[in-house]
């Protein structure tokens, strides 16, 4: 499924809330190599700290049977104002929010430090196998080959172009010849 303008706004906001050095982040973390769970963004800093991200864009997205995956040592909700104002008595006490508009995010309240919810070498193999993924996505979108494909493609587009741009040019001016001949005629 495809991801609404909001909850790419929205991971970008957390993005750039968290990005600090010593703290590595991933999106869509799958929990153990057969898990069940998935986290939408985890970070860990070099202290070994925890915290697990869950996005949700409406009330139903925050209602809905899909388990938030809250096993870091400290547990966000990130949402938009407008639904944090019509669920925040539901959010339960330990969990933290993140509030966020356009681009950017907030801490609106603080999350309190839990026991991990997984053992740490699960969690530092789940965000090593997800930041791989992310890593050959990219490898793969620098593919020499892809690029040169892409590159032959837009020559291929512009040559195109050039084509349709001359023979306008070139209808045009037998059109300028025609009304002139035609002036003349009139004037004679």
């Amino acid at each position: 499924m495809s991801e609404t303008k909001l909850t790419k706004e929205l991971k970008q906001a957390i993005w750039f809330a968290t990005k600090k050095m010593g703290v590595f982040g991933c999106f869509e973390v799958t929990i153990g190599f057969n898990g069940n769970e998935r986290v939408d963004y985890i970070t860990v800093d070099t202290r070994g700290v925890w915290r697990c991200y869950e996005i949700k864009v409406s009330e139903s997205d925050f209602h809905s049977k899909s388990k938030n995956t809250f096993i870091g040592h400290y547990n966000y909700y990130v949402i938009p104002k407008e639904l944090h104002e019509k669920i925040k008595n539901e959010i339960p006490k330990h969990i933290g929010v993140f509030v966020g508009k356009n681009d950017y995010a907030y801490c609106d309240k603080r999350a309190t430090r839990q026991q991990l919810g997984a053992n740490e070498n699960i969690l530092q193999m789940s965000i090593i196998r997800s930041l791989n993924r992310e890593t050959e996505k990219l490898i793969r979108a620098g593919n020499k080959d892809i690029i040169n494909n892409y590159e032959r493609e837009i020559s291929q587009i512009r040559s195109a172009y050039q084509e349709s741009q001359n023979k306008y040019y070139e209808i045009w001016r037998e059109l300028q010849e025609l009304k002139y001949k035609k002036g003349d005629l009139l004037n004679v």
